[in-house]
């Protein structure tokens, strides 16, 4: 549970009564992960016991699977990083971006992260790590640019409560789903065995299972990853008691990535794209339906209510 406490913030503004914190999980993203990660399972697992029961080989569906759920989840956030183009940088290169984040782990009693950047004028920041001691918060040259010392401090403190939530590690086991999901569409011959016949009925059996799966998977995902952002949003407002501050820097971040070349922001939309403070997608028709982030309005009005309660608790 997240609670206020006395204490100043990064650039030494009162926060409300009763400041020196004590920064938890946030309680209804917990829940929430839990239940994402039980149905996820429970539906790979029938697809896998559909496999097994359809003649497929089960001590090699465990080894490749489990070697490939090791490897991307302790290889995921490099993989994120290189794919970014992110460099780790030092507290001589930026020092105002350490600043801040030293301030702020202070603050939320967590050890530092590694801090990276990416050469590019898209404004936007992400966190990844396995957990709290192995995390890196990455921002881009674009949006260090941009933002005012207190939006930036905003942006930074919403990467850390991510971190602390450990939602980063969640995502990336959900994503490790879907992947078995494609595995299965592409490699599903080389599970199997049997005479033609028995091929043709586990094919079928197959190709339904994960027509299935992929949409629950994909809503399962998308629901979870919209929830992640408000957590962090309320996360960092109690951190820097400065919603507003939060709010305006996510103003200027959208208002930025529209202007953003559709090729830029193409370049950027990888799997990981759900892992942004905001956003990369090029924007279509269909709107905020499978959006991995809320819409900005929502987002604006939650900080909006929270810079309510914190100015009415002085």
């Amino acid at each position: 549970m997240i609670t206020l406490t006395p204490n100043l913030n990064a650039f030494g503004h009162e926060l409300p009564a009763r400041r020196q914190t004590t920064f938890g999980r946030d309680p209804g993203l917990q829940a929430r992960m839990l239940l994402t990660m039980f149905l996820l399972g429970l539906v790979y697992a029938v697809l896998i016991g559909a496999l097994i029961a359809s003649g497929a080989r089960g001590w090699l569906i465990a080894v490749v699977g489990g070697g490939l759920f090791v490897f991307q989840l302790l290889a995921s956030d490099k993989l994120a990083l290189r794919a970014a183009g992110a460099r780790v940088v030092s507290a001589q290169e930026y020092p105002l971006l350490h600043a801040t984040i030293e301030r702020l782990c202070v603050q939320a009693d967590v050890p530092k992260p590694r801090i990276a950047v990416v050469a590019t004028s898209m404004p936007n920041a992400f966190a990844m790590g396995l957990s709290r001691k192995a995390a890196t918060v990455c921002v881009t040259t674009g949006i260090v640019g941009m933002l005012e010392p207190a939006e930036l401090e905003g942006v930074m403190a919403h990467e850390l409560a991510h971190v602390i939530n450990r939602d980063v590690v969640i995502m990336t086991v959900a994503a490790f789903f879907a992947s078995i999901a494609s595995m299965i569409v592409q490699w599903g011959g080389f599970f199997g065995g049997g005479d033609e016949d028995d091929d043709s009925s586990f094919g079928l059996l197959i190709l339904i299972l994960v027509l299935v799966a992929v949409p629950v998977s994909f809503v399962l995902m998308q629901t979870l990853s919209r929830y992640r952002e408000f957590a962090a949003d309320r996360g960092a407002a109690v951190i820097t008691g400065r919603p507003s501050a939060l709010a305006s820097a996510l103003r200027k971040i959208s208002a930025t990535m529209n202007s953003v070349p559709t090729g830029d922001l193409r370049a950027a939309q990888t799997e990981f794209a759900a892992f942004y403070i905001v956003s990369p997608r090029v924007k279509t028709k269909v709107g905020n339906l499978f959006s991995t982030h809320p819409p900005l309005d929502q987002r604006l009005a939650a900080l909006s209510q929270l810079e309510a309660q914190l100015q009415n608790g002085r």
